[in-house]
């Protein structure tokens, strides 16, 4: 089963509750961009925030660091068993200590690549990950359009998981919508953060069960 994680980046803040009320029932859980106006030049959501979301809703949260001391934040957030953390690949010299750090909370491990890096980076790091995540835009604000780039980069990964037999979830986030999701799925894409192709529309909901019906 294909999964679809709205990112909250793109919903309305004051509206954020209801928009979770709302699409839980229908996707796979919610993803937040935590960033620090240091690593990448915007600021978003803080563990506290996160936090307040995990007290609001049961369903997965998916959340992904693009801060300078991802450590800081894992001792602060309160997220459960089975929740991702993905640590944006470059954000640290210690990359395989902080994957021990997230596997030690119980959450699923997962990296992200920014589309100038190349697979190659994350490799030695592959059998200790969850998941993978390849960013379609430059990682750092909501509503950039699709890196058509990135579809050879996908499915290079996609043949890298079959020949060695591994089981690592290939997400991909940035610039998905209606127009090219259903060829990411086909590709062998698993899961999906959406923002603005959700909320940037005139019916979130429908537009999420439009989703679901073009990858599943």
């Amino acid at each position: 089963m294909k999964k679809i994680y709205p990112s909250l980046i793109a919903a309305k803040l004051l509206e954020a509750k209801q928009e979770i009320e709302k699409l839980e029932q229908y996707c796979a859980g919610f993803h937040l961009d935590v960033m620090d106006n240091h690593f990448v030049p915007n600021l978003t959501f803080g563990a506290s925030f996160v936090n307040e979301v995990a007290r609001v809703t049961t369903k997965q949260l998916f959340v992904h660091l693009m801060i300078d001391n991802p450590f800081e934040f894992l001792d602060q957030v309160k997220l459960k068993k089975g929740d991702i953390l993905s640590i944006q690949y470059a954000s640290m010299q210690d990359i395989p200590h902080m994957l021990n750090a997230i596997k030690k909370k119980d959450l699923l491990v997962s990296i992200a690549i920014n589309p100038d890096i190349s697979l190659e980076k994350i490799y030695p790091y592959i059998k200790t990950l969850d998941q993978v995540v390849i960013m379609s835009v430059k990682a750092g604000f909501s509503g950039q359009s699709f890196i058509p780039e990135t579809i050879k980069k996908a499915r290079a990964l996609v043949a890298y998981r079959q020949e060695y037999n591994l089981t690592f979830d290939i997400c991909m986030d940035g610039g998905i919508n209606s127009n090219n999701i259903q060829e990411l799925a086909h590709l062998g894409v698993d899961s999906f953060v959406v923002g603005s192709g959700i909320f940037n529309t005139p019916d979130p909901l429908m537009e999420l069960h439009k989703l679901n019906t073009l990858i599943n």
